[in-house]
């Protein structure tokens, strides 16, 4: 009884046991090409294994870049600090909002063009001196979405 390898019990999404060794092609003692099925994980389940369809929003989240990203053509104020730098601790930059990506925003000189990549990691707040668009679902008060 003790001299036999260790088996493991591995279960199908059904909660059929199979009992089945992993091979190094991953076929198992199971039908050739079996693979287990790959479920996202938090996925709902019925009691029979059955995974349930779950519906993502169809809005974007309220991040930073995409607030950012309803105002592209305003000029703002970017609010930024650099900690352990000895030469400057803050600094503020002023443009035009010409990209914003998950980690970083493009503004330009309106006078010069000269553009400037600024990171997001860096940045504490921006300001507008316009009325920004934002739409959030459910928030009382959304500004029209037509760009200003």
């Amino acid at each position: 009884m003790f001299n036999q390898p260790y088996r493991p019990v591995t279960y199908k999404i059904g909660g059929n046991p199979t009992g089945a060794y992993p091979s190094a092609a991953g076929t198992g003692t199971g039908p050739a090409g079996y693979q287990p099925p790959q479920v996202p994980s938090g996925s709902p389940m019925t009691p029979s294994g059955t995974v349930m369809p779950v519906q993502i929003p169809t809005y974007e989240q309220s991040y930073i870049e995409n607030i950012l990203r309803l105002n592209l053509g305003k000029v703002g104020t970017f609010y930024m600090t650099y900690e352990n730098n000895s030469q400057w601790n803050a600094k503020i930059f002023k443009g035009v909002l010409e990209a914003a990506g998950r980690d970083h925003i493009i503004i330009s000189d309106p006078n010069t063009g000269m553009r400037t990549i600024l990171l997001m990691v860096n940045l504490d707040y921006a300001t507008f001196d316009q009325p920004l668009v934002y739409q959030y679902p459910g928030t009382i008060g959304n500004p029209p979405t037509t760009r200003r």
